[in-house]
């Protein structure tokens, strides 16, 4: 699979769908979840707000937005691939009373109109947009002035670090394992040749405040590992 390849990566989440919360799970022993908790906690949602969640999958973000902005807030995720929104409606009918809506569409180009959010996440989306930079545009394009964004994703450390050989063994000998134990061995073997062209730390803060960004500040996660960046409009 070749990164930035748009409709491969839609097929990827697609394929993935049925076993993506499993798996994100087993590949990361649960700790996805605390990261992307504190990632919400420090963008600190409010009741009232309008919150996007773009590359939303299966939605467990989006939920976890929703349950902070009630009463009368509102989270719309969005994916490209179907699959993953199916799962996540699935989620939200259990939970009705959650003000989260569910689209379709593309992070490049939105169907939303300029300055319409306080606040939006991303969670291991920006990578593999097939154009960073513009997604960065696009995001800034839909906040509203002062709002902000968090971003959260793998971490592109220096080439022969300690860290770098860590997650170059880490995606080889647990992530494409695991994933081949649910048919899926090729789809998740492209995630090591998708970090040699993202952007790193200091790239995506420029690319952000080329975008337009007031503020951006990217720090690492899980030892550097991964990576936030939060950006403020």
């Amino acid at each position: 699979m070749k990164p930035g390849d748009a409709e491969a990566v839609e097929q990827l989440f697609n394929d993935a769908a049925p076993t993506y919360d499993r798996l994100n799970d087993w590949l990361s022993f649960g700790l996805h979840r605390q990261w992307k908790r504190q990632m919400v906690l420090q963008l600190s949602p409010q009741p009232g707000e309008r919150w996007l969640d773009l590359c939303c999958g299966t939605g467990d973000l989006a939920l976890a937005l929703g349950r902070r902005l009630r009463p009368g807030g509102e989270v719309i995720g969005v994916d490209a691939a179907a699959a993953p929104l199916a799962v996540a409606a699935g989620r939200s009918a259990r939970e009705p009373w959650l003000p989260v809506v569910w689209r379709q569409g593309d992070a490049l180009a939105l169907d939303l109109p300029d300055a319409s959010a306080d606040g939006a996440v991303m969670a291991y989306g920006l990578r593999n947009l097939s154009d960073p930079a513009a997604g960065l545009k696009e995001l800034r394009r839909v906040l509203r002035a002062d709002g902000r964004a968090g971003l959260l994703d793998f971490n592109r450390l220096p080439p022969g670090s300690t860290a770098a050989a860590f997650q170059r063994t880490y995606l080889r000998r647990v992530v494409v394992p695991v994933a081949a134990r649910a048919g899926l061995e090729e789809h998740y073997a492209y995630l090591e040749a998708s970090l040699a062209r993202f952007p790193n730390g200091s790239e995506q803060e420029a690319l952000a405040l080329q975008a337009g960004f007031q503020q951006a500040r990217h720090r690492p996660v899980a030892g550097g590992l991964m990576g936030l960046l939060i950006v403020k409009a």
